[in-house]
């Protein structure tokens, strides 16, 4: 299944994720070198959709953590379970004498109750979170750290660890390592600030852009395969002059796919301006857009219509 990159690719397009070339390869690599890969594009493009299809691909669990400003250790990594150690502190003071019987003298009694406290720093009382999930999965997984770029910088530094040596230290424990095959990593960025060097050295590196007009109809065709091929063809036509205009966002493959949707459902076999305009809301998603848009449907609907 994994010998050639084209054998991936056959893959994941039997999975109907179609793709080109370049990804095949990077996911090719990434089983075989055990190297992260960093999914860099505009939004919409199948970044997310890669890491989905290639955990169901090698039928192992997708586990992931959607990155936001602010993210911490606690939410990423693992925290403490407060109420249970809580609860457990409560039973050892209604013990307290039992548990310092025979202690002589302060010192003794001290070290009795460091020894309660380990208990509570312990793996009983801790909680994982995504990427502690990830290494303890004895069958490997695929690990999804969806949208890093959304995360603080100080956020990129708890990660390097984790994709270097597939690790994670923890202070009270030690170091947890994968505990036989190590995640497949997949790191997606929608480049809204620039990612630290020593992030992306850690990483290969894939940019998805947006597809072109053939590998865009293969897309449609797999996802949507119930829509009349000459509407398909009209379609990706108008989506891929849409995508020319000034836009604050161009449709991505997600609206494509949306929109062929759409049209199936509204029964239509051709685009026409009327069509078009009733709904531009699918695949436009600011106003502003739809707006400025209006006045050139007519255009580009003849433009895709005629081909």
């Amino acid at each position: 299944m994994t010998a050639t990159a084209e054998a991936v690719r056959g893959r994941l397009e039997a999975h109907r994720y179609i793709c080109s070339e370049q990804i095949a390869t990077a996911v090719y690599l990434a089983y075989h070198l055990h190297k992260p890969v960093l999914i860099e594009g505009p939004p919409g493009v199948g970044k997310t959709e890669l890491a989905k299809t290639t955990a169901a691909m090698f039928a192992l669990p997708l586990i992931r953590l959607q990155c936001y400003e602010g993210l911490d250790e606690a939410k990423a990594i693992y925290e403490w379970k407060y109420g249970k150690q809580l609860l457990y502190t409560q039973v050892l003071k209604e013990t307290l004498e039992e548990v310092l019987q025979g202690a002589k003298g302060f010192a003794e009694s001290v070290t009795r109750l460091h020894e309660f406290g380990d208990i509570f720093f312990s793996e009983e009382f801790m909680e994982p979170r995504p990427l502690l999930k990830a290494l303890r999965e004895r069958d490997g997984c695929v690990l999804l750290i969806d949208e890093v770029d959304k995360a603080d910088h100080e956020f990129e530094s708890l990660l390097l660890e984790i994709l270097s040596d597939y690790q994670v230290s923890i202070p009270e424990i030690g170091t947890v390592k994968a505990v036989t095959e190590p995640p497949m990593v997949f790191l997606t960025s929608n480049n809204s600030r620039e990612l630290s060097d020593a992030l992306k050295r850690r990483c290969l590196h894939l940019y998805i852009p947006f597809p072109d007009t053939a590998l865009e109809q293969r897309i449609i065709q797999a996802r949507v395969p119930e829509i009349p091929p000459e509407l398909r063809r009209q379609l990706v036509q108008f989506i891929q002059e849409l995508r020319g205009l000034d836009l604050k966002k161009a449709p991505a493959i997600s609206e494509t796919i949306d929109w062929a949707r759409t049209l199936v459902l509204l029964h239509s076999e051709a685009l026409h301006p009327d069509l078009v305009r009733e709904t531009l809301n699918v695949i436009l998603k600011f106003q502003e857009d739809i707006e400025n848009v209006q006045a050139e449907v007519p255009i580009l609907t003849n433009k895709a219509v005629k081909g």
